[in-house]
């Protein structure tokens, strides 16, 4: 069986969850924190040298990290990774938004609200520049859902599963999408998939 190392309440670990509960994929979750150092120890560095979660253990006992790697490698076979080569290129486009605009400032606006001790030594400034990038990203993906009911097109991929992790509790970061009312309607889709399943907490 897959096992999964996660962090309970992280987007980055939700979304391994989320798809593999659409998918009805089995897996054993091994819960830790990258709050509390064990993410350090040499023990997890063996495993991951990143020090990061999630991690994916397969059944050979090789591992993969990053949450979208082990997204693809879940998807494959499945109508979650498109099969025509210009819509999966889109779909790594979303991916790669989500990793280098939106989750930067959408994910870091959060933990600083959510993770006290992350907080410590940022300055408002700094939180009204995360706040701004945040908006900047979530105008992006509005600009997208006015046409599409999913990122690329009318069925949902992992980029849709990689961007809900974080911008479906980005209230949790001081964000409101009362003027992304497609992003909050592309949100019910997701939640109405077979199989869907809230942020595991524990």
């Amino acid at each position: 069986m897959l096992r999964l190392y996660a962090m309970p309440g992280s987007g980055n670990s939700y979304k391994v969850q989320l798809l593999a509960a659409l998918l009805e994929i089995e897996m054993e979750q091994i819960n830790m924190s990258a709050l509390d150092g064990s993410t350090r120890s040499g023990t997890y560095l063996e495993k991951n040298p990143i020090g990061k979660l999630p991690l994916l253990e397969l059944d050979d006992g090789r591992f993969l990290p990053e949450s979208g790697a082990i997204l693809v490698y879940l998807a494959e076979g499945s109508d979650f990774l498109p099969d025509d080569r210009f819509m999966r290129a889109q779909m790594l486009s979303w991916m790669f938004f989500e990793q280098y605009s939106h989750e930067p400032a959408l994910a870091a606006k959060r933990s600083i609200e959510v993770y006290p001790e992350r907080a410590k030594g940022v300055t408002e400034a700094a939180k009204q520049t995360l706040l701004h990038r945040g908006y900047a990203a979530l105008d992006v993906m509005e600009s997208q859902l006015q046409k599409t009911d999913f990122l690329i097109g009318s069925k949902p991929t992992i980029a849709d599963i990689a961007l809900f992790a974080y911008t479906h509790d980005c209230d949790k970061g001081g964000f409101s999408l009362e003027n992304h009312p497609h992003t909050a309607l592309w949100l019910k889709r997701i939640e109405a998939l077979p199989n869907f399943i809230k942020m595991p907490l524990k």
